[in-house]
């Protein structure tokens, strides 16, 4: 399904194979369009994601049971959550609001299907219902230090808190930490795209497209689900610990993993910024490995060309690597050298498991 934006005067679409189908890949100049967000405001179509909404008077407490999140401790704000399989890996991420007693889950379109059948099946004797509302709510995403600025425009209110939410007359207002320090989603009435988009863009919005939204996340070393995760990614790995995985809640699938690994080990891999040679035509793509030496050390995840930092992209690498050390990324013909943003390197604190052993054999 096609958004109705990529008919506006400017919008291009994305290239064949891109993740961001049906919405907008930029406007014509990608990098003002990213210069705009960090210092002004701009708006993205992101109505290619799903969103599923979940109601009943046993909403919080099932889903506090299926997920990562603490959902029982859930106000009307905005959070984000994951549902794991037994040993600990990510099978779904979401984005959530609740709201006027709905809670709204918004997800990866190519993983919605997946997420109702599993939700659906789940249900058993509970008090909830779950539906499919992309039909009905489309997300806008708007960030930029100018962002209260153009809401106070449209009167529009920005929840003060950083995961913040309240409802519109048809869906929800969100605030985010991300892709920038100042960021909002709007789900709108889908009908109403269109002129939602109009009047964010009169209220001095700069359009954008996704190419601009894609560069700030891996900037603000934001996973993607699907793209920056694979089949054996757990939450640890990815920096979703603290914002999407709640640590002072069990009694969920996978959460014996969550806990070990937080308490006594560390997570196998870590999710790094790398800088590659931008000045290879062809560039890695998702999906692609990271070796050193004839070893292969990592997946590549997104990969994307930022107004300030050049060709950049998100990967997954072993824990074992140093990260000083000089790397290949890619594959076949698209070969080229990387190197490791030391700011991207998580801090290796230990476990508080590990710590109480340290302390007990000092103590002996």
């Amino acid at each position: 399904m096609n958004s109705p934006l990529l008919a506006l005067p400017g919008a291009v679409a994305p290239f064949e194979g891109a993740p961001d189908q049906g919405v907008p890949w930029h406007f014509g100049d990608p990098f003002a369009e990213q210069r705009a967000a960090a210092r002004a405001a701009v708006v993205v179509d992101r109505s290619h994601r799903a969103v599923l909404a979940v109601s009943g008077a046993d909403r919080l407490t099932w889903l506090h049971s299926l997920t990562s999140q603490h959902f029982t401790a859930l106000g009307e704000v905005g959070t984000e959550a994951l549902i794991l399989d037994v040993q600990g890996r990510v099978e779904h991420h979401v984005v959530v609001a609740h709201v006027d007693g709905v809670v709204y889950l918004d997800t990866e379109s190519a993983r919605a299907g997946d997420l109702l059948a599993y939700l659906t099946k789940m249900i058993f004797w509970s008090k909830v219902e779950v539906r499919d509302a992309t039909p009905e709510l489309a997300i806008l995403s708007v960030t930029g230090p100018a962002l209260a600025e153009v809401f106070d425009k449209l009167d529009l209110t920005l929840p003060d808190a950083p995961h913040g939410a309240a409802a519109l007359p048809t869906g929800f207002v969100r605030r985010t930490p991300w892709p920038g320090p100042l960021s909002a989603d709007l789900a709108v009435p889908r009908a109403d795209l269109a002129a939602w988009w109009t009047r964010l863009t009169d209220a001095g919005a700069r359009p954008a497209g996704t190419w601009a939204f894609e560069a700030l996340r891996v900037e603000s070393l934001r996973p993607r689900l699907g793209v920056d995760t694979d089949e054996k990614t757990i939450p640890h790995e990815v920096n979703w610990i603290g914002a999407a995985v709640h640590l002072d809640k069990g009694c969920y699938r996978g959460q014996e993993t969550v806990s070990k690994v937080h308490n006594v080990g560390r997570p196998p891999r870590r999710m790094l910024l790398l800088h590659l040679d931008g000045s290879r035509e062809v560039q890695p793509e998702t999906g692609d490995p990271v070796t050193s030496g004839d070893r292969v050390v990592g997946r590549v995840g997104t990969v994307a060309l930022h107004h300030e930092l050049g060709t950049v992209a998100l990967a997954l690498v072993k824990r074992s690597v140093d990260p000083s050390t000089e790397l290949l990324v890619g594959a076949e013909d698209r070969v080229v050298q990387a190197t490791v943003d030391p700011d991207s390197v998580p801090a290796d604190t230990p476990g508080l498991g590990r710590q109480a052993a340290q302390g007990f054999t000092r103590r002996t």
